[in-house]
C-alpha cells in the first residue's frame, strides 16, 4: 500500500480545484520524496477538512495538483482543551508535538504563580510550526489553537462552552480523585512542577473543576499533560 502524504494548506486553497506547488513544498515533494504525475496526496486546511489531490503536472520548479473527493479526517472521539503552565521551550515543543498527534483541540499556556519560563510571541510562532508539522505527520486535519500567555485569573473565560474541567493535583482533605467526565468537550488544567498555589487551587474548585491525581509518581509538566490527555481522549 502506498505511503500516504498529508500536506497542510490555507483554507482558500482547499476550497479551489487546483493547488500550485512551488518553493520548499515543491522541493520536499518532488525532489526529496520524488513524487510524479499520478501520485495522490492528502490535503488538509487545519480546520477539520481534508481532500485527496492528484499530481497532474510536474515542472522543473513547480507542480499542479488536481483536487478531488473528501479524504478521511481522522478526528479524535472527543474534544479536549489543555491549559498548561508554560515551561522550557524545548519541552513545550515536545508537548505540542505529541498533543497534536493525540488530537488536542487547543492548548492555552498559563502564567501561573510558580511559572518559571515566559511565552513570547516568537516562541508561540515556533510552537505553531511544530504543531503544523506534527499534524501532517499524524494525518490529522484539525490544527490545535495555541494561545498565551494567559493569567490564571482569566481561566474561567477560557472554559466558556466547555462541559467539564479537571485539574491535575492530588486530592486534599478527603476530596475524591475524579476521572474527568466522559463528555464531548473537556478542559484539563496542568500546573507547573512546583504545583498549583493554594489560591489557584481554590479558584479551580470554586469554578466547579475537579481534582484528578495520576498516582503517586511525580511527573514533569509535559509528561503529566500527555498522559492525562491520552487517557481522556482515548478512554472507552
Amino acid at each position: 500500500m502506498p505511503t500516504v502524504i498529508t500536506c497542510l494548506v490555507p483554507r482558500e486553497e482547499l476550497d479551489g480545484e487546483t493547488i500550485h506547488i512551488v518553493g520548499e513544498p515543491y522541493r520536499h515533494l518532488f525532489r526529496a520524496r520524488r513524487l510524479a504525475c499520478g501520485s495522490r496526496i492528502r490535503w488538509i486546511d487545519g480546520e477539520g477538512r481534508a481532500r485527496w489531490g492528484e499530481v497532474v503536472v510536474v515542472g522543473p520548479r513547480s507542480a499542479e495538483i488536481l483536487l478531488g473527493e473528501p479524504a478521511p479526517v481522522h478526528g479524535p472521539p472527543r474534544a479536549v482543551k489543555l491549559l498548561v503552565a508554560m515551561h522550557r521551550l524545548q519541552r513545550a515543543s515536545w508537548l505540542v508535538e505529541k498533543a497534536t498527534e493525540l488530537g488536542v483541540e487547543a492548548i492555552c499556556f498559563l502564567d501561573t504563580e510558580r511559572t518559571t519560563h515566559q511565552l513570547s510571541e516568537g516562541k508561540l510562532e515556533r510552537l505553531q510550526r511544530v504543531a503544523a508539522a506534527a499534524l501532517e505527520q499524524c494525518h490529522g486535519a484539525q490544527l490545535p489553537r495555541l494561545t498565551g500567555p494567559h493569567e490564571v485569573a482569566a481561566f474561567p473565560s477560557l472554559l466558556e462552552g466547555w462541559e467539564a474541567c479537571s485539574f491535575l493535583d492530588p486530592p486534599q482533605d478527603g476530596e475524591p480523585s475524579s476521572f474527568p467526565e466522559r463528555v464531548e468537550k473537556t478542559a484539563l488544567l496542568v500546573g507547573p512542577e512546583g504545583g498549583w498555589s493554594a489560591a489557584e487551587r481554590a479558584a479551580f474548585l470554586e469554578a466547579g473543576c475537579q481534582a484528578w491525581s495520576l498516582g503517586d509518581r511525580v511527573f514533569r509538566v509535559e509528561t503529566a499533560a500527555i498522559l492525562a490527555l491520552g487517557l481522556v481522549l482515548h478512554s472507552a
